[in-house]
């Protein structure tokens, strides 16, 4: 496993984030309990925390199943409700927000794929002393919204050196696939990709909630771009749908992917996949929760306030064996 560029600086803070602290998701979910107990026992007697997220998850992406397990991981150490809802729709995100403000959480994890749509509600949690943690996506966007700091990687850097490694492995003419409209964080991904490139990119715009028909769009342009030797996807399930519409177009292209979960690990180990971009979404989920606990009993801020770095890593066959264990069990 390569990590790339200042990713490597988290391993330094993920030590002391971890050590120190101690003592969707495909799933969309509101507060009926199901998803907010965190599980587990209690190993810290600090006051009772809630502590909500809300994600632009769309409805069957296992990515999001992952930060929930990390994030109930940390609540269950931390003495913490866990909340959790999602919407792929930034406007039922920012109505999501509200209603936590509403009911006065200790603090709140959010995604900034649509800030635009959603800056406003957070801007509205710091200034009613909600603090606010930002993961994943639009990390260039979460100072200005006054949220603590943001976990995750640099979108751009990430699709720079996917971009790098296709160049590595000779490849002409990528398809870089884009499940959700209006993400700024998948358009930083391909954005990426095309820059570090010495080929060409083409996106390519699916609807990411409906497999069937992104298998078969992404189908067609490998029908109709013989010439395309690379599939760029940007999630994990959507790697697993192109290696589908590969068979089916007799494509001989190589398919890559951003994310990791376990068919992605199977799929490298059985060659079907070259390689994946890991982002730790794991760490993404426990070091959010973390930091707001942390936060409320002591005053800390990981990172000083920068961003913390959970990725990219450049995942390949060779690293399967010692992660198959992890993916497994839904924690990689």
């Amino acid at each position: 496993m390569r990590t790339h560029r200042k990713a490597a600086a988290l391993l330094a803070v993920c030590a002391l984030a971890l050590a120190g602290c101690s003592g969707s998701g495909g799933k969309d979910s509101d507060d009926t309990g199901k998803n907010d107990d965190g599980g587990g026992g209690k190993t810290v007697t600090t006051k009772r925390l809630k502590i909500a997220m809300v994600t632009h998850s769309g409805e069957g992406d296992t990515f999001w199943d992952i930060v929930q397990s990390g994030a109930k991981q940390a609540a269950s150490k931390d003495n913490v409700d866990f909340l959790y809802a999602s919407n792929k729709e930034g406007k039922e995100q920012a109505q999501h927000i509200e209603s936590y403000i509403d009911k006065k959480v200790d603090g709140i994890v959010v995604t900034l794929a649509k800030p635009e749509a959603v800056a406003a509600a957070v801007k509205k949690a710091v200034a009613a002393g909600i603090p606010v943690v930002t993961i994943n996506s639009g990390g260039e966007h979460s100072k200005a919204t006054g949220a603590l700091s943001h976990i995750g990687q640099e979108e751009s850097v990430a699709g720079e050196a996917v971009g790098e490694e296709l160049n590595k492995r000779g490849k002409k003419k990528a398809l870089c696939v884009i499940h959700e409209q209006g993400n700024v964080s998948l358009e930083a991904r391909c954005a990426g990709v095309k820059k570090t490139f010495e080929g060409t990119v083409e996106n390519l715009n699916i609807e990411g909630t409906n497999m069937p028909a992104s298998t078969s769009s992404i189908e067609a342009k490998l029908e109709s771009g013989k010439d395309i030797d690379t599939v760029v996807t940007l999630g994990a399930p959507f790697a697993a749908a192109t290696v589908k519409a590969k068979t089916g177009a007799s494509s001989k292209a190589e398919v890559n992917t951003f994310d990791l979960n376990a068919e992605v690990v199977k799929q490298l180990k059985a060659k079907e996949i070259g390689f994946a971009v890991d982002q730790q979404p794991y760490l993404q989920g426990y070091l959010a929760v973390d930091e707001l606990w942390l936060y409320k009993t002591n005053g800390n801020v990981l990172g000083g306030g920068r961003p913390v770095l959970t990725g990219p890593a450049v995942v390949t066959g060779k690293d399967v064996p010692a992660l198959e264990k992890y993916t497994a069990r839904g924690t990689r």
